[in-house]
């Protein structure tokens, strides 16, 4: 199967959180196991500076979005196997320094790469069977698919996967920009994109791609079903129940042939599972860099983050001042808030020797402190995946987690009744219950040192490996494809009768019961196709006329479920609408009121 995975950044070329680890290392796993990948991506100055020399220039395409035309410049290069298409734009993307986000035309910068990426589909390679896209930058590209596909029969067979990374970052803009930025029409709109937020009307990345998208994931089992509470979905649990019959839920993975402490160049000494003894000239190297008393039985626990609300540093502040009475030494390593680094920077002067603190991230130092530490820390308030309590698992280090997301899923907790488990974990978000979890692993690092190394152990045993979640990616990209490639009817042809049999009935109402349709009449039924033709398509009733349009409507006044023999039959007046739904045939949501009048609107009476 031929893919393309849509990034805004990709590991070693670009790197702003999680997402650029995981385009590094999901798409050769795919190619390993034989699908054929191709990873697509802008060309940041960072990327030019430290690997321009190793790609090629493929050529240079003109983009169109509104009325302007901006040339793309394509370079080819590669990772581990895998093709990387680099899509460069100067002014856009050639900025100074390694920051990637943050810029205040990001909707314009990433609605070009999107528009780019669909213009450029079918041109530099073959056209893949699945396009997977990624978070608010790439969100876009989805929609400008579902433009093209309505343009150009070429691409119909094109299959969509959108995945959620973050749903804090939704790619939220005035709807005034909805064109003057994206190059949308009005129709999308109502079809989408339509986002209230604080009284404004606003546009919704994010929830465009996810209606829109043939299938969505997010990156992890746990996170999936959180986000259907509000609590965690950020506005989008309605989104997220409507869209639940194609969500999926995988657990990231991390590239453990980087992470192996057995072979690790970055860590002062190696160490195994078998062979734990490189640890302690790894803790000593911590301890060290950072300040800390070079006591090698006192516990380290560790804290390798940005530094954002979202990773819990509230709680270990409110804790901070009982560890440092428990004995505990902390290590705090990683960028953000100016107000969190500023707090540990005074923490660290505060509790010299037994407390450290740096912002000078490099993934080297983040290595040695996996290898070193004792304990690692993970507190957040919500976390979809989480790679970096993986990372530490891998060099032995026992995790500390809140059960949320990612965190619930690659961590079991410690049980001292049975002795299952590897780590230890709170659920309440609060720093007494973080307190609570630190004291229970401190108490077993130093009343049972035979068991807490088993812990370390089970933690470098564990598969966190790609292996395991690119097979569940591909069941899911096979599902997605056959569901578009189905023998039998398209949904296209599915479509087609609907909508013509529906231009018949309507024309007879509207001779038989003018009635009904005085000038203020709309009404807007959703129509979900399951099985043979399966597909989204709504139908807009007003009192000038109807249309028939081959995607979803999120906001319309009802929604209906049911397969396309028993919607054609219900149109030709073979069966009701009352008689299917009694029979658990036709599903309807939304206004029933309003949805039962199909068996006005469909049929012919």
């Amino acid at each position: 199967m031929r893919i393309w995975y849509v990034s805004s950044e990709c590991a070693p070329f670009s790197k702003s959180g999680g997402l650029a680890d995981v385009a590094y290392s999901l798409p050769p796993v795919l190619k390993a196991a034989g699908d054929d990948v191709e990873i697509v991506t802008p060309l940041y100055r960072f990327t030019w500076e430290h690997f321009g020399h190793d790609l090629v220039f493929v050529g240079t395409w003109p983009i169109q979005l509104k009325d302007q035309v901006i040339d793309a410049n394509v370079w080819k290069g590669e990772r581990a196997g895998v093709p990387v298409w680099f899509i460069g734009q100067d002014q856009l993307f050639m900025r100074e320094g390694k920051q990637l986000y943050g810029y205040d035309d990001d909707g314009w910068r990433f609605a070009f790469f999107s528009k780019a990426v669909i213009t450029l589909m079918g041109e530099i390679s073959p056209l893949p069977d699945i396009i997977h896209c990624n978070d608010w930058e790439t969100a876009p590209a989805i929609l400008y698919l579902k433009d093209r596909q309505q343009a150009d029969s070429r691409f119909s067979a094109v299959r969509s996967v959108y995945t959620i990374h973050n749903i804090a970052y939704q790619g939220q803009f005035a709807r005034e920009k909805m064109y003057s930025v994206f190059a949308l029409d009005n129709s999308w709109y109502d079809r989408a994109l339509i986002f209230g937020y604080e009284g404004r009307e606003d546009i919704n990345l994010m929830k465009g791609a996810m209606m829109m998208a043939d299938a969505v994931t997010t990156v992890s089992p746990t996170y999936a079903r959180e986000l259907h509470h509000h609590q965690f979905a950020q506005g989008l649990e309605g989104v997220i129940d409507y869209v639940d019959g194609k969500l999926y839920g995988i657990l990231n993975g991390i590239d453990t042939e980087t992470y192996d402490p057995r072979t690790d160049p970055r860590i002062p000494a190696t160490f195994s599972a078998e062979d734990l003894g490189g640890k302690a000239a790894c803790k000593a190297a911590v301890q060290q860099r950072f300040g800390l008393t070079p006591e090698p039985g006192w516990p380290l626990v560790a804290v390798v983050a940005r530094l954002v609300e979202q990773k819990g540093l509230d709680l270990i502040r409110d804790a901070l001042p009982g560890l440092m009475d428990l004995g505990v030494q902390v290590v705090v390593f990683g960028q953000g808030d100016p107000w969190y680094t500023g707090y540990f920077r005074w923490a660290a002067d505060k509790w010299r020797g037994q407390m450290g603190f740096s912002d000078d991230y490099t993934e080297e130092v983040a290595s040695e402190i996996f290898a070193g530490a004792d304990f690692y820390l993970m507190p957040s308030r919500f976390e979809p995946c989480g790679l970096s309590q993986m990372m530490a698992m891998r060099y032995g280090t026992v995790p500390i987690v809140r059960e949320t997301g990612g965190l619930r899923d690659s961590v079991r907790v410690y049980s001292s009744f049975d002795g299952v488990g590897e780590g230890f974990a709170f659920s309440e978000y609060a720093a007494k219950d973080l307190y609570l979890a630190i004291l229970d692993a401190v108490k077993l690092y130093f009343s049972d040192p035979d068991t807490f190394n088993t812990l370390r152990q089970r933690c470098m045993n564990k598969d966190f490996s790609w292996e395991r979640s690119a097979e569940q990616y591909q069941r899911m990209y096979k599902e997605v494809y056959m569901a578009g490639h189905s023998e039998g009817l398209s949904f296209q042809e599915a479509f087609e009768n609907i909508r013509d049999l529906y231009a018949q009935n309507d024309a007879k109402n509207r001779q038989n019961h003018p009635e009904r349709y005085g000038p203020e009449f709309r009404r807007v039924i959703e129509i979900e196709l399951m099985g043979e033709g399966a597909g989204w398509l709504y139908i807009e009733t007003t009192g000038q006329g109807f249309r028939v349009e081959p995607w979803s409507y999120h906001d319309a006044d009802a929604h209906i479920k049911c397969s396309y023999h028993h919607l054609m039959r219900m149109m030709r007046g073979e069966t009701t609408a009352p008689r299917l739904f009694m029979k658990g045939r036709l599903k309807i949501t939304g206004n029933l009121a309003k949805g039962f009048e199909i068996k006005n609107l469909l049929s012919a009476d």
